[in-house]
């Protein structure tokens, strides 16, 4: 964007990492106290510094301990896990260079022009000879997975061998959107770090930092919108997320007989060469809707984004039972899902979910 100021770095270079300082002492306690668990599973919602912190605390442990070292004669554990962007430890794990850190993520997909939809065995693999070899350094091998949720069942099979039998001086950080989705045995093995999203007054902040431009109002909004993602915050400033929002509350509110136009026009924007984010977006925002009119049948006050949201939900409510509503916020998930793991038209997606609102509000 023009005038814009850029965006956080990406999380091997980020530098700056708000509103996890527990998650940060505990990590910095268990180095310091030679406690540390040789796994870790860093959980929480996308978008709020899983990965951030994961690198963060990769270079603290590659830097010795970071100001304090960590060490026996250590002057007291670091309150933090913070780095000097200047430090040659920072430098290499910015640049992907530093000999003992080795990443895993989703491989690229040169035919398709993507990154591919699942971590393979064959990324997984890797790491077993990584943590074999002899820290350059001298200290510690480091691993992060990003994100270990989308490993493939074999690739999750072949890091288990590798939980089960750990070498030393080994340490593997997994950053996770959705520990439901892993094995149990890979849970079990590790500590887990659960982090919470960025409260709005923060997440309002971030997004005045980073997008100065947008109004106030907008930017309460996007907030709002965002859940404490300041990621997904924002994504949805890029997209145009107040108005993507304001659309489709407008198909939702006029349920069973939206603007069949504008559903089909939203449907070609998505179908067009690079509409992947576009679908994400609506996804995720639908998703969200479904799961607000879930909590409303359910008892829980009312969250209204959009004017006439409420009266719709409950009319929504009384056309069809919490339980259908449930299930369809279920299959759509799932849809969602599969969208880019086996690339389906995502116009028909997108129709496919509308149409199967629109049965449930006519029921």
């Amino acid at each position: 964007m023009n005038g814009e100021t850029p965006g956080p770095a990406a999380p091997r270079a980020n530098s700056l990492l708000l509103g996890h300082e527990a998650a940060e002492r505990r990590l910095a306690g268990a180095f310091a106290g030679g406690r540390l668990a040789h796994a870790w599973l860093i959980a929480g919602p996308r978008g709020i510094g899983k990965a951030t912190l994961a690198y963060r605390f990769a270079r603290f442990v590659l830097a010795g301990g970071g100001a304090g070292g960590g060490g026996l004669f250590a002057a007291g554990p670091a309150e933090d896990l913070a780095v000097d962007p200047g430090e040659p430890v920072f430098r290499q794990v910015a640049s992907g260079g530093h000999p003992d850190l080795l990443t895993v993520e989703r491989g690229y997909d040169e035919k398709q022009e993507r990154r591919r939809s699942e971590i393979a065995i064959d990324d997984i693999r890797s790491v077993g000879g990584f943590l074999r070899l002899t820290p350059a350094a001298g200290g510690w091998r480091v691993v992060v997975i990003d994100s270990a949720d989308e490993m493939s069942r074999n690739a999750a099979n072949a890091l288990l061998k590798l939980l089960e039998e750990p070498p030393s001086r080994a340490l593997l950080l997994l950053v996770c959107h959705a520990p439901g989705q892993l094995l149990p045995t890979i849970r079990s093995r590790c500590r887990r770090l659960d982090l919470s999203p960025l409260p709005l007054p923060m997440l309002e902040g971030l997004l005045r930092r980073y997008r100065p431009s947008l109004a106030e109002a907008d930017a309460a909004f996007l907030g709002r919108l965002a859940e404490g993602s300041i990621g997904r915050a924002l994504a949805l400033a890029e997209e145009g997320g107040a108005e993507l929002h304001g659309a489709l509350a407008d198909l939702l509110i006029a349920m069973p007989k939206p603007d069949y136009a504008a559903l089909h026009a939203l449907g070609d924007r998505m179908a067009r060469k690079g509409g992947e984010t576009l679908f994400r977006t609506l996804s995720e925002l639908l998703l969200d809707w479904l799961a607000r009119l879930i909590r409303l049948g359910s008892g829980a006050a009312p969250t209204e984004l959009s004017p006439g949201e409420t009266a719709a939900m409950r009319r929504l409510l009384a056309a069809s039972s919490l339980d259908q509503w449930l299930a369809l916020w279920e299959k759509t998930a799932r849809l969602v899902a599969q969208t880019d793991s086996v690339y389906l038209d995502r116009k028909l997606v997108w129709l496919t979910i509308l149409l199967d609102i629109e049965a449930l509000a006519r029921t």
